[in-house]
């Protein structure tokens, strides 16, 4: 299960902390460390820091955006210290983490950690399923990205250690799938007049929030995906 869940570091400035969390995967069993248009990478400082990990240095995937990282996703956690301004399902890492092993049975996990100085960003946040904190001291709980991803994956470990054998749950859509079926829900709302170009207000931020929250199952994305082909293909009736 643990094979099955990337670590994503997003836009990190300091090359020891992708050496110092190469290690902290390799502690607790993780292979999968993804990097996000870092800084500097590679680094010597990140091969010191990395010790015995030198391994998930050289086998880290470096893309260029966090779409790109977790495109292939079914179940996106996004990691922050601080309460967003939307609704975000908002869960400790102990719950996030029995959840992201569960789901890693069938499909890739994605977990974003934030820049050093400013964690994700709400855009960022956007793309994401649930919102994990750690429960720190509320007077300051804010932790190294390399201690953050410590001690998400000693959760992930003591969860995979005491997961049962559950039956195959059903499949969730990739993220890949999930922004065509946005691009496609954006289109048609357009068309309809829903959306209008003068007054758009964030009509797709809110939906897309609601079905992040939500997480419609493959068969039933598809089934919204022949709603919106069945209207589209009423308006075009309509034109002749």
């Amino acid at each position: 299960m643990l094979d099955n869940i990337r670590i994503i570091m997003v836009n990190t400035f300091h090359p020891g902390n992708i050496g110092a969390a190469a290690r902290a995967l390799k502690n607790m069993g993780l292979s999968q460390l993804w990097l996000v248009d870092p800084i500097e990478f590679p680094h010597a400082e990140a091969e010191s820091r990395a010790a015995g990990a030198k391994d998930l240095l050289d086998n880290a995937v470096v893309v260029q955006s966090v779409e790109e990282a977790i495109a292939d996703c079914q179940l996106v956690i996004g990691t922050s210290a601080r309460q967003r301004s939307f609704d975000q399902p908002l869960m400790d890492a102990e719950a996030a983490a029995a959840m992201m092993v569960d789901e890693a049975r069938s499909g890739q996990i994605a977990i974003l950690f934030g820049r050093e100085t400013m964690g994700l960003t709400n855009e960022e946040m956007l793309l994401c399923n649930r919102h994990l904190y750690i429960d720190a001291n509320e007077d300051y709980p804010v932790l190294n990205i390399a201690q953050a991803i410590q001690l998400v994956t000693y959760e992930l470990r003591r969860a995979a250690r005491g997961a049962k054998a559950v039956a195959e749950p059903a499949p969730y859509p990739r993220q890949g799938e999930i922004t065509l079926f946005y691009e496609h829900l954006e289109k048609v709302l357009r068309r309809t007049g829903f959306i209008i170009p003068q007054h758009e207000g964030r009509v797709m931020d809110k939906l897309r929030r609601y079905f992040n929250r939500t997480r419609p199952e493959k068969a039933e994305l598809g089934m919204l995906r022949g709603i919106l082909t069945s209207v589209e293909e009423v308006l075009e009736r309509e034109k002749h």
